[in-house]
C-alpha cells in the first residue's frame, strides 16, 4: 500500500509526540471519555422511535415492539439539519441496524427470525437540544423505523420489493435523499424465509423528510452489498455515489449518473472502480453485469476490506477506511476537484497499528496507547477533521474500538487524537455533527465477545445493573 513502510516506522515517533503521549486507554465494562469531553446517552436498544412503541421489555420479545423501538445495532449514517424559525438547534438522524445476534439479543440465546427482522433495519428520528441536551423529540413528525417488513420499490418505475435488510452504512444526499447500503444483507437472506435473492444486498434510497416515503432500491449501483456509500455532485450537476464491497482484496467503486442529480437520477448511470497506483487513482469504466467480476477483469487495485466512506465538499477531499489487517484510511482527491474525473490522487492519511499487550504478572488490564486498529466507519466535523470509529469484528485484541478526530490540514494532519473508547465487546459505529458543534456517536452491541450470551455477557452497559441486558447506544459528545 502506498507509503506503508514509511508511516509504519513513524507510528512510534508519533505516539512518542507531547500531544499523544497521555491518551492511553484499557479494555473495561464502562467507557472512557477523553479530558475536555462530556458524555451523555440520546437512545438506545429498544427505546420509543414511533409514537405507539411500547415500553422496552427485553424479557418478551416481540415483532410488534421491535418494529416500533430503536434497533439491536447500531452504525450512524448521518444527521440532517433541520429548519429551526425558533432558534432550537434540530436535526433528523439516520441509524442503521445491520445484525442482531440472537445469543445475546434474546432470552435462552434461542432465535426468532421475525422479531431479528424487526430489530433491523434502520432508525430515522427527529432530535434536538433542549435544556442544553440533545433529545429525541417524542412522537417526532419523521420518526420512523424501517425494518424486514417494509415495503420498498425496486427502481422509480419498478415493481414492489419487501425489506430494508442488513443497513451497514450509507449517507445523506446532496440532492436531498438518504441512501441506506444493505451490506449484511446476505445473512438475513438465509435467516429470513421469503426474501427475494434478486431485492436484497443493494442500496435503497428515500425522501428522509417524508416519512411516508417509500424506499427505492437501486439496482444501477449493482447488487454486490455495498457496505458503505458517500455521495457527492459532479461538476456538471450529475449524481455521484461512492460505494465500498467490504471483502479482503475488494474494490472501491464509483456511480455516475446519466442525468443531473435529483429523485432519479440514480435509476441510469455507469459504474467505476478504482485503480490506484504509486499515488495516481484513475477510475476504469465498467460494463454493465456484475460489477465485482468486472473490477477483477479490468484490473481494479485489491484493498483489503474497503469499508467507510465519508466525502467532505469544502475540499473535495473523500476518505476510505480500509479495515483488514492494521487498516488504514486513504485520502482521494479528484483531477480539478470534480467527483465526476477520471483520475485523482490518493494518499493514506492515517495508518493503522495493531496493539500487543505488555505481558502482566498480576493478571491487571494494561492501558496501551490510543492509536486506530481497524478503522471502519468515517464522517467530518465542523472544522473538517476526520471523525473516525474502529471495529476489529471479532479479531481479539487488547484495546477497545475507539473513536478518533484526526486533524486533515496543518502540522497534526494524520495524527489521530482519542475521543471515546468503547466497552469491552462493542464496536463503534460511527459518528455525526449535530448543529450546534456536538457530535454524535454510535455504541454497537456492548458485550459481545466470544461466547458471551443473554445470560452471561461481558459488560451490561450502559447502565451496568445487573438485570438489564446490555444495549447498543446513540451517545451525545460536547466539548
Amino acid at each position: 500500500m502506498i507509503a506503508r513502510r514509511a508511516l509504519l516506522a513513524a507510528v512510534p515517533a508519533l505516539l512518542a509526540a507531547p500531544g499523544l503521549r497521555a491518551q492511553t486507554v484499557a479494555m473495561r465494562l464502562d467507557d472512557q471519555v477523553a479530558p475536555g469531553w462530556r458524555r451523555g446517552v440520546l437512545i438506545r436498544w429498544g427505546d420509543r422511535v414511533t409514537f405507539d412503541a411500547p415500553p422496552f421489555d427485553p424479557a418478551r420479545p416481540s415483532a410488534a415492539a421491535a418494529a416500533a423501538q430503536f434497533g439491536w445495532d447500531a452504525r450512524i449514517l448521518a444527521a440532517i439539519p433541520t429548519p429551526a424559525p425558533d432558534g432550537v438547534p434540530r436535526a433528523l438522524l439516520a441509524v442503521g441496524h445491520p445484525r442482531v445476534e440472537a445469543r445475546l439479543a434474546f432470552p435462552g440465546g434461542r432465535d426468532m427470525p421475525e422479531v431479528a427482522g424487526a430489530m433491523q433495519g434502520a432508525s430515522l428520528l427527529n432530535i434536538e437540544k433542549r435544556g442544553g441536551a440533545w433529545l429525541v423529540v417524542d412522537g417526532g413528525y419523521q420518526n420512523r423505523r424501517l425494518t424486514a417488513a417494509t415495503l420498498c420499490r425496486l427502481g422509480s418505475d419498478g415493481g414492489p420489493a419487501t425489506g430494508i435488510l442488513g443497513v451497514t452504512g450509507g449517507c445523506a444526499t446532496p440532492w436531498g435523499s438518504l441512501l441506506l447500503a444493505e451490506g449484511a444483507a446476505a445473512a438475513w437472506r438465509a435467516r429470513l424465509p421469503g426474501i427475494e435473492p434478486g431485492t436484497a444486498g443493494l442500496v435503497a434510497e428515500l425522501d428522509p423528510s417524508d416519512p411516508v416515503s417509500v424506499p427505492v432500491k437501486r439496482p444501477a449501483l449493482g447488487r454486490f452489498g455495498a457496505v458503505d456509500a458517500a455521495a457527492a455532485l459532479a461538476a456538471d450537476g450529475r449524481a455521484v455515489v461512492w460505494l465500498s464491497d467490504g471483502r479482503p482484496g475488494g474494490h472501491l467503486y464509483r456511480f455516475v449518473s446519466d442525468e443531473a442529480a435529483g429523485a432519479r437520477a440514480l435509476d441510469a448511470g455507469r459504474m467505476w472502480a478504482a485503480r490506484i497506483e504509486a499515488g495516481s487513482l484513475r477510475w476504469l469504466p465498467l460494463p454493465e453485469g456484475d460489477p465485482l467480476a468486472a473490477a477483477r477483469d479490468a484490473g481494479a487495485s485489491r484493498l483489503d476490506e474497503p469499508s467507510g466512506l465519508a466525502f467532505e465538499p469544502r475540499q473535495g477531499r473523500l476518505c476510505v477506511a480500509l479495515r483488514g489487517g492494521a487498516g488504514q484510511v486513504l485520502e482521494i482527491r479528484a483531477a480539478a476537484g470534480d467527483a465526476a474525473a477520471e483520475t485523482g490522487v490518493a494518499e493514506v492519511l492515517v495508518q493503522g497499528r495493531e496493539a500487543v499487550a505488555p505481558p502482566s504478572r498480576d493478571g491487571a488490564v494494561p492501558a496501551l496507547p490510543a492509536w486506530p486498529w481497524a478503522p471502519a466507519a468515517l464522517s467530518f466535523d465542523g472544522d473538517g477533521a476526520l471523525l473516525l470509529a474502529t471495529d476489529r469484528g471479532q479479531r481479539p485484541g487488547p484495546l477497545p474500538e475507539m473513536l478518533f478526530r484526526v486533524p486533515v490540514e496543518g502540522a497534526d494532519r494524520g495524527r489521530p487524537a482519542f475521543v471515546l473508547a468503547a466497552p469491552v465487546g462493542a464496536a463503534m459505529g460511527g459518528a455525526a455533527l449535530v448543529p450546534d458543534g456536538a457530535l454524535l456517536a454510535a455504541v454497537a452491541h456492548p458485550g459481545n465477545t466470544p461466547g458471551a450470551t443473554w445470560e452471561a455477557p461481558a459488560t451490561r452497559w450502559p447502565t451496568l445493573r445487573p438485570e438489564e441486558p446490555p444495549r447498543s447506544t446513540v451517545v451525545t459528545l460536547a466539548r
